[in-house]
């Protein structure tokens, strides 16, 4: 069973940052990806940011392109999101999912079997 667990949501103001975390319980992530998403209040869950786990190639929604940045720690089985410069409009539950077998990061939420509970960010303008 493979659990992710994640933290260091909480409150920022605009501008501001936050990193959040992501503990993988799974130890073999050879053929791995782990993403983030985000789900607003009334709106649906979109894609973050994304890593392949080896070889460490990420990937980034426009809107956060240049903002965040997603990274890992190998020793401490540990994804990173990484928030700068943040926006009102960052505001939501912030949920880590990972895929095994196929390393590629996909958009799609429906390709991620395991997920995080989730995390709060609000932004404070």
């Amino acid at each position: 069973q493979v659990q992710l667990v994640e933290s260091g949501g909480g409150l920022a103001q605009a501008g501001g940052s936050l990193r959040l975390s992501c503990s993988v319980s799974r130890g073999t992530f050879s053929r791995a990806a782990v993403v983030w998403f985000r789900q607003a209040a009334g709106k649906e869950r979109e894609f973050v940011a994304g890593i392949r786990w080896t070889g460490g190639t990420t990937y980034y929604a426009d809107s956060v392109k240049g903002r965040f940045t997603i990274s890992r720690d190998n020793a401490w089985n540990t994804v990173y999101l990484q928030m700068n410069s943040l926006k009102p409009e960052d505001t939501a539950a912030y949920y880590c999912a990972a895929k095994y077998g196929m390393p590629d990061v996909s958009t799609n939420k429906g390709d991620y079997p395991y997920w995080g509970q989730g995390t709060q960010v609000t932004v404070s303008s």
